[in-house]
C-alpha cells in the first residue's frame, strides 16, 4: 500500500511520554555499502538503512555483480541487515564502450556520486543516470577530479548522464577537488582511494572542516578493511523532527533511542538548537506581538553549525519568540529541490513572514495557519511541515510518498500510540479517514 496524495495531520489527543527509535543514518549507510564491496572480506551492516535510496544503492551494487543479502531488523521496521561480499577492490561486472551496463540512481546524490568514482576501478564502462532532478544537479567538480587522475568520463554540461570508463591507459595518483557545490565529491573520492592509490586535496568550502568530508574520514578510519561487523547508527537528520515533536509537545518528554556516541553526524548538534525553546512559550499559532526591531537570535550555518536539519530549525522558527536568521544555504538550493525558495514559499504560505536575501533567510515570529503544502518530490519539505503539523491545525501534506527517499515508515512512527510514537492522527485529506497499519507506509 502506499500513502494517499494529500494527508493531514492531527495533533494527538493524549500526550505521553515517548521513546521513539529512528532508522539508521542515510548518509552512513550508503558510504559503508561501497566500503564493503571494496573490502577485501565478507561486511555485515546492522542497522543499515532500508529506504529508497539505499535500495537503489543495494540493487546497483547487485548490478555490478556483488553479492548482498538483505534481512529484516527486529528492532526499527526502518532497518536492515545488510551483508556484502566484498571483492577486494574488483568489480564482476561490466559494459563495453559501445554497450556500457546501465546503473539507475534516482535521485540519491549519494549514490551517483560514489558509484561514479568508485567505478573508476573497474574494467569496462558504466553508464549513470536518474531522474530527470538527478540530471540537473551538479557533478562538474567530481567529473574533473577524476579526469585528473587519467579517467575517461564523457558527461555533458557536468550532469548526468555519464559514462564511466574503467579502463585508463595512464592514470596518475593524484587529484584535486573542489567541494564548493557538494562535499559528496570529496567524499566519493576518498571512499575509492584507498583502492584506487589516489591522493585527493581537497579545497573549496572551509575543506577542513567539512562535517560530512570529516564523516568520511572517520569512517573509513573505523572500518574493518578484511570484512566484519558494522553498526550504522540511527540518522540524526530524520531525528530531528522527532526532537521538535518533543518541544513542540513538552508533555511527550521526548527521547530518541540509541543516540550516538560519535559526533560524526552534524546534525546530532540540533538537540543544542532546541534550547532556543526553553522557556520560550511555544504558541498555538506563534505571534507574540514582538516586533521586528526585537533582537535576533544568534545565526545559524547550513555550512558550519547544522546540516539537513537547518530545515526543521527553519520551519520551526515562526514560533519562536525572536526573529530568526539562516545563513550559507547555497547548498540547499542544488539538493532535492530548490530548498530555499521551497522553504519561503510553503512557510509565506502557512502565514509565516520569511525575507529571503541571497543565501539568506530570515524568519520572523508569525501567527501561522494551515495550509496544503507542496512539497516538490522532497522528502524533507514533507517531513519537516508534517512535523509543524503537530502544533499548527490543518496542515496536509501533497504527495507525502515522498519520504520513502530516506525514512518510509515516518508517517507511522508519527501515528504510532506512545511510548513508540507520537499519537497523532494521519488522515487521507479527501475522506477524512484516520489511516492505520500499512497504509501509513510511504512506497
Amino acid at each position: 500500500m502506499t500513502l494517499p496524495d494529500v494527508v493531514e495531520i492531527v495533533a494527538p489527543e493524549r500526550v505521553a511520554p515517548v521513546v521513539v527509535t529512528v532508522p539508521g543514518s542515510k548518509s552512513l549507510t550508503n558510504r559503508a555499502l561501497v566500503l564493503a564491496a571494496l573490502a577485501d572480506g565478507t561486511t555485515t551492516l546492522r542497522g543499515a538503512l532500508w529506504s529508497e535510496d539505499t535500495e537503489i544503492m543495494v540493487e546497483a551494487l547487485r548490478t555490478l555483480g556483488f553479492n548482498v543479502r538483505v534481512e529484516p531488523d527486529a528492532a526499527e521496521a526502518g532497518n536492515r541487515t545488510i551483508t556484502v561480499d566484498g571483492l577486494g577492490g574488483r568489480i564482476p561486472n561490466a559494459g563495453t564502450q559501445s554497450e556500457p551496463l546501465e546503473i539507475y540512481v534516482g535521485n540519491a546524490g549519494t549514490v551517483a556520486r560514489f558509484l561514479m568514482a568508485m567505478l573508476c576501478l573497474g574494467g569496462g564502462a558504466y553508464r549513470l543516470h536518474g531522474t530527470a532532478r538527478m540530471h540537473e544537479r551538479p557533478q562538474g567538480a567530481l567529473i574533473d577530479a577524476l579526469r585528473q587522475l587519467g579517467y575517461r568520463i564523457e558527461a555533458e554540461k557536468g550532469r548526468l548522464p555519464v559514462v564511466v570508463s574503467g579502463e585508463s591507459g595512464s592514470p596518475k595518483r593524484a587529484c584535486t577537488v573542489s567541494i564548493d557545490e557538494s562535499s559528496q565529491f570529496a567524499s566519493a573520492l576518498l571512499l575509492a582511494a584507498g583502492v584506487g592509490g589516489w591522493e585527493v586535496e581537497v579545497v573549496g568550502e572551509d575543506a577542513e572542516e567539512s562535517a560530512y568530508v570529516a564523516m568520511t574520514s572517520q569512517l573509513i578510519e573505523a572500518f574493518p578493511r578484511g570484512g566484519g561487523e558494522v553498526s550504522i547508527e540511527p540518522d540524526c537528520s530524520s531525528a530531528s523532527y522527532f526532537l521538535a515533536a518533543g518541544a513542540l509537545l513538552p508533555e511527550t518528554k521526548l527521547q530518541v533511542a540509541s543516540w550516538p556516541d560519535s559526533d560524526w553526524q552534524i546534525d546530532a548538534r540540533f538537540v543544542a538548537y532546541l534550547d532556543r525553546f526553553d522557556g520560550a512559550g511555544i504558541r498555538a499559532y506563534g505571534h507574540t506581538g514582538i516586533g521586528e526591531g526585537q533582537t535576533a537570535y544568534s545565526a545559524l550555518s547550513r555550512m558550519s553549525d547544522l546540516g539537513d536539519s537547518i530545515m526543521t530549525a527553519i520551519v520551526m522558527a515562526p514560533l519562536l519568540p525572536q526573529p530568526s536568521r539562516f545563513v550559507d544555504l547555497g547548498r540547499l538550493r542544488i539538493q532535492e529541490s530548490e530548498r530555499v525558495a521551497a522553504l519561503r514559499v510553503e512557510l509565506t504560505k502557512c502565514g509565516a513572514r520569511v525575507v529571503e536575501a541571497g543565501d539568506t533567510l530570515e524568519v520572523f515570529p508569525s501567527e501561522l495557519h494551515g495550509a496544503e503544502i507542496d512539497t516538490y518530490d522532497d522528502h524533507r519539505i514533507a517531513m519537516c511541515f508534517a512535523t509543524l503539523g503537530l502544533k499548527v491545525p490543518g496542515m496536509r501534506i501533497r504527495n507525502p510518498n515522498c519520504v520513502e527517499k530516506t525514512f518510509p515508515n515516518f508517517f507511522a512512527k508519527l501515528a504510532t500510540p506512545p511510548p513508540d510514537g507520537i499519537g497523532a492522527k494521519v488522515l487521507d485529506a479527501k475522506t477524512g479517514q484516520a489511516l492505520s497499519g500499512e497504509a501509513l507506509y510511504a512506497g
